[in-house]
């Protein structure tokens, strides 16, 4: 009998030391997979901070842009281009046309990307503004496809930018009847 319990207590030392092991192993597992868990929530909480900075810091200057090219080009001799291409003063500026706020996704694969923009028209023509008016869901419309069209790398750049206005204004300029839309204002453009 003795000899069984000599037995009973050998497996028993045998099999704590096992345990041990297994739980040690089960332990610096799942030490290292919240250690990985921590810094990969660190990194993208890093990513997405330094992508609203980015999208921030991008968007202000552009904020302003349309006072700061009217400014700009009233400044410059009538020889020179200015901002926008042409010698234009503040006179010279035709009647702007407000348009709500437009919010889109952008046309993105790695992401979801979204454009805040709010947009001036400025409108050559007596009876235009009417003519918008009457046809205002038609322009949103032509407006939010032509900019969920666009990917980030399209419109964050001045040339990209410049030539979001000019498809934006060769679109509806090819709608319209009464006159025509000599610019395009962005007042407000975030990406985030």
């Amino acid at each position: 009998m003795a000899d069984k319990e000599e037995v009973k207590e050998d497996t028993t030392k045998e099999e704590q030391p096992e345990k041990k092991k297994s739980g040690n192993m089960l332990m610096i597992i799942i030490i290292v997979v919240l250690v990985l868990i921590i810094i990969g929530g660190g990194i993208i909480a890093f990513l997405m901070m330094g992508d609203d900075e980015q999208a921030t810091t991008t968007a202000q200057p552009q904020n302003n842009a349309p006072q700061q090219q009217v400014k700009s080009v009233s400044r410059t001799s009538s020889g020179n281009n200015g901002a926008m291409g042409t010698s234009r003063k503040l006179s010279d500026i035709g009647t702007i046309y407000p348009l709500d706020t437009f919010t889109v996704n952008l046309k993105s694969d790695s992401g979801r990307r979204y454009l805040k923009v709010t947009i001036a028209l400025e409108l050559d023509g007596e009876n235009l503004s009417l003519e918008l008016d009457a046809h205002t869901a038609v322009l949103r419309d032509v407006i939010i496809r032509i900019l969920t069209s666009k990917t980030l790398e399209e419109i964050t750049s001045k040339k990209g930018k410049q030539k979001l206005s000019e498809q934006i204004k060769d679109t509806l300029n090819s709608m319209i009847s009464d006159g025509t839309i000599k610019g395009i204002y962005f007042t407000e453009f975030v990406i985030q």
